[in-house]
């Protein structure tokens, strides 16, 4: 505890590229290309860049408008950011989503960005070198599984998962400037520049050289060729409306916190426009031409549809080690460090931006200092991000995913966006964003961020709660009203795993389904707990505040009264 520390950014470009990395994640690389193939390909571009123009882009404005506002009246944390704004009690507790949201992403976001840093080590010592695509997958189910280091590091997943983590905390504790938009500043151009050969080495594959059986057209084909009969199927908006939500990192609370830094006159028009377009750069142009044209390169179409099901980490983690090697030893392992240090940046910028909400909120309300604010982030991931570690296997991860990395992004933006437009005020919000404004912000989104963008949210939120069987819209329409296993109704009943018990009668099966049962709901028992032990300090803190005025108002009657 002490004396409140006085944190901004250095520099214009520190903040557009600490801001870039935020949104730069690993989802970039490894989600946004899967997420393509499996929703039409380059017809999937049309309902992606629509949802960016008319949600992406509004809720950039949004957030940072939000932050700037915030930070005037001296709030770095969405609780008392969303307070200052709305006329109710509640909305500080809507805040809470913005604190709690980015301690448990970070929770296991840390462990997969620890995995890149072990890869990295791998990729270096040679690890990877002369073994089969299947060796390579068992080598990740065997280290998700805590199985022996295969250079012999005791608990090699735990180890890295540690390190990871002591890194994030201490650049943390060395504040805005001089850890995370240090970090930025390098982490963010060295990214770009091993994504630029990546993406150069994927759009060179010549078929016949080094064992690859098509030429990189094929793999370009296989991602972008449309499918126009999947563009008017809500199942692909919906996840067009996702990916950019995951991609921009709006939703959780870290650009309104990283705004609230900013000076008072400092534009935000440009600046999120910025920080936007590199992160779709990054991800439509390098993350589109490295996975998979790599894989279809080297594997064919029908072996990377198969491995397409598994998702990016599949691909990213199982696959791409293997089919780096099949450029020699050297230049293998030096694009398979590439690879996974493109990832690991990817990751870090984001991690850094999940712990500043926690620490904007300890330094504002509690008065602590910085130092101890970071390393009270690091041993809070470190307790909820240990269960991802040691229970990966029962789906713990995919469940702090699933709630804190989807769900809870949608419901907080959807909140922030009806406090934004109806309660603040449009007139007001539309003030915010233009103030400063070093562009000229087009008119029609004042409309948009009105209704279009809460009717969109509105929308991904209720298409995701009653997602119908086989995601077959048209079902509804017919009187089923089956809902699929991965509508928010059936997680929450746990369908999916209950169906699998019914449908087993080998005992031992049944045993290990009832195992994961008790975990996936332990692990929604820690981030409910969580929650509530956040929404405690918020009002804590709020009778803090109201104690300190009342103190105000008894010392401001006793001056009236001596005069």
């Amino acid at each position: 505890m002490g004396i409140k520390e006085t944190e901004s950014w250095g520099s214009r470009m520190g903040l557009i590229l600490a801001m870039a990395g935020n949104a730069v994640g690993l989802g970039n690389f490894l989600r946004f290309p899967v997420q393509a193939v499996q929703n039409g390909g380059g017809a999937f571009i049309i309902p992606y860049l629509v949802c960016f123009l008319v949600m992406g882009i509004p809720l950039l404005w949004v957030e940072w408008a939000m932050g700037r506002f915030g930070g005037r009246q001296g709030h770095h944390s969405t609780p008392f950011i969303l307070d200052s704004m709305g006329k109710r009690a509640l909305w500080k507790y809507v805040g809470v989503f913005g604190i709690w949201t980015n301690i448990a992403i970070a929770a296991y976001y840390c462990y997969l960005e620890s995995w890149t840093l072990s890869y990295m080590m791998h990729s270096v010592l040679g690890t990877f070198h002369g073994k089969t695509q299947e060796a390579i997958g068992n080598f990740f189910t065997q280290y998700v599984s805590l199985g022996p280091s295969a250079v012999g590091i005791p608990y090699e997943p735990v180890f890295f998962f540690v390190v990871c983590l002591l890194l994030n905390t201490w650049i943390l504790s060395k504040g805005l400037m001089a850890g995370v938009e240090k970090v930025a500043k390098v982490g963010m151009p060295l990214l770009i520049l091993f994504g630029i050969f990546l993406a150069y080495k994927g759009l060179t594959i010549t078929a016949g050289e080094a064992g690859a059986l098509h030429d990189s057209s094929v793999g370009l084909n296989f991602l972008w060729t449309p499918r126009y009969e999947r563009i008017l199927s809500p199942t692909v908006w919906l996840a067009a409306a996702g990916q950019i939500f995951f991609t921009l990192a709006v939703g959780m609370g870290t650009i309104h916190c990283y705004a609230s830094y900013m000076k008072s006159k400092e534009d935000i028009a440009l600046n999120a426009m910025s920080a936007g377009w590199m992160n779709e750069f990054v991800e439509v142009v390098l993350g589109g031409a490295i996975l998979i044209p790599v894989a279809v390169g080297y594997l064919g179409i029908d072996k990377v549809n198969e491995l397409v099901q598994l998702g990016g980490l599949g691909l990213g983690f199982k696959t791409l080690p293997y089919l780096f090697s099949q450029w020699g030893p050297i230049l293998g392992a030096f694009s398979s460090f590439l690879w996974f240090g493109l990832l690991f940046f990817a990751g870090i910028t984001s991690s850094l931006a999940m712990g500043t909400p926690w620490m904007g909120f300890l330094q504002d309300e509690f008065s602590w200092r910085r130092k101890p604010a970071a390393w009270s982030f690091g041993v809070l991931v470190f307790i909820l991000g240990m269960p991802t570690v040691l229970f990966f296997n029962y789906g713990v991860f995919d469940e702090y995913d699933y709630w804190t990395g989807t769900v809870a992004l949608v419901v907080f933006a959807l909140l922030e966006c009806l406090l934004f437009a109806w309660v603040f005020g449009m007139g007001k919000g539309w003030s915010e964003i233009t103030d400063g404004a070093d562009i000229k912000v087009p008119r029609v989104y004042r409309f948009i961020i009105r209704y279009v963008t809460p009717a969109l949210l509105l929308w991904v939120f209720v298409g995701s709660l009653f997602t119908p069987k086989g995601g077959d819209w048209g079902a509804y329409l017919k009187g089923n009203w089956e809902t699929d296993n991965s509508s928010i109704l059936n997680k929450i009943l746990n369908s999916s795993i209950h169906e699998k018990i019914a449908a087993t009668a080998d005992l031992s099966k049944i045993a290990q389904l009832r195992d994961q049962l008790f975990y996936v709901n332990a692990s929604r028992f820690l981030l409910l707990s969580l929650f509530v032990f956040i929404c405690g300090l918020v009002f804590v803190a709020h009778q803090r505040r109201c104690t300190l005025a009342k103190r105000k108002r008894m010392e401001a009657t006793l001056e009236l009264t001596k005069v």
